[in-house]
C-alpha cells in the first residue's frame, strides 16, 4: 500500500524512466529494458515451441503455428498474392513483437520485484508500446519496407509514376502532393493508434487503482477491484487486437505498394 499511495499519479508507471546511462549520451530506459525482454523472450521461445518438425504440433509451438498459418493465409495473402511469402516473415515478426511488448505491459513487474525483495522504484517494467517513439520507430520501419518494397516490385520510375495518376496537368502537382501526404499519414495513423490505445488501458487500470488509496473504504475498493479484474481481461484482448491491426494494415500498405494497378 505504501508503494501504491507513493505513486498516485498513473503516468509514473508508464513514463519511460531512467535505468542507467553510459557516458554523456547514451541512456538506457525502462521502456528499452522492456523491448530488449521482449526480444530475448521471442529469440529464446519461438525456437524451443517449434523447432522441431512435427507432422501435428501440440501444446504451444500449435498455437504459434496456427496463428503463423492465420496471419499468412487469411491476411497477407489476399492482399500479397504471389508476394506473400517473400514479406511474411516480416509480418510474424512484428505481430509476435508487437504482442509480446503489449502482454509484458501488463505485467506490473516494479510491483513483483518490491512484494519479493522489499526494493521500491526499480523502475523495470513498464509498457513499451504506451510510448510514442517505440510506436512510431515500428511505424518507420513499416513505412520504410512497404517503399522500398513498391520499388523492388515495380522499379523506381514506375513507383513514383504510381503518385502522379492520369489526370489534368493543372491538377496534377496538387494530387501528387496529397498522394505523397498520404503515405506519411499512414506511419503517422500506425504509430498514433498502438499508442494510444495501449497509453489509455493503461491510465484507466491504474486510476482505478489509485481509488483504492485514495478513498480508503470497501465499497469504492470492492468496485475498484471489479473494474480492475474486467479491464484487465479487456487489456488482454486489447494487446491482441493492436498487434493483429497494426500487422493488418502494414499488410494492406505492403500490398498497396506492390500491386499498384488496384
Amino acid at each position: 500500500m505504501n508503494l501504491l499511495l507513493a505513486n498516485m499519479n498513473p503516468l509514473e508507471h508508464i513514463a519511460s524512466r531512467e535505468l542507467f546511462r553510459i557516458g554523456t549520451g547514451f541512456v538506457f530506459t525502462n521502456h528499452m529494458f522492456m523491448i530488449t525482454l521482449a526480444a530475448l523472450l521471442l529469440i529464446v521461445v519461438i525456437p524451443l515451441a517449434v523447432g522441431k518438425k512435427r507432422i501435428i504440433r501440440t501444446g504451444f509451438g500449435n498455437v504459434i503455428e496456427a496463428a503463423c498459418v492465420y496471419i499468412r493465409e487469411e491476411i497477407a495473402r489476399p492482399f500479397l498474392k504471389q508476394h506473400t511469402d517473400k514479406y511474411v516473415p516480416y509480418l510474424w515478426t512484428i505481430f509476435f513483437f508487437i504482442l509480446t511488448m503489449n502482454l509484458l505491459g501488463l505485467i506490473p513487474l516494479e510491483s513483483i520485484i518490491w512484494l519479493f525483495t522489499g526494493i521500491e522504484k526499480t523502475h523495470l517494467g513498464g509498457t513499451a508500446t504506451a510510448n510514442v517513439y517505440v510506436t512510431g520507430a515500428l511505424a518507420l520501419l513499416s513505412f520504410m519496407l512497404f517503399n522500398l518494397a513498391g520499388v523492388h516490385e515495380n522499379g523506381l520510375v514506375n513507383y513514383v509514376k504510381n503518385f502522379a495518376p492520369k489526370v489534368p496537368l493543372f491538377i496534377l502537382p496538387f494530387i501528387f502532393f496529397i498522394e505523397v501526404v498520404s503515405s506519411f499519414v499512414r506511419v503517422f495513423s500506425l504509430a498514433v493508434r498502438l499508442f494510444a490505445n495501449m497509453f489509455a488501458g493503461h491510465v484507466l487500470l491504474l486510476t482505478l487503482l489509485g481509488f483504492i488509496a485514495m478513498f480508503k473504504n470497501f465499497p469504492v475498493a470492492t468496485a475498484s477491484v471489479i473494474f480492475i479484474v474486467i479491464m484487465s481481461m479487456m487489456e488482454i484482448f486489447v494487446a491482441f487486437l493492436q498487434a493483429y491491426i497494426f500487422t493488418f494494415l502494414t499488410t494492406i500498405f505492403i500490398g498497396f505498394s506492390v500491386h499498384q494497378d488496384h
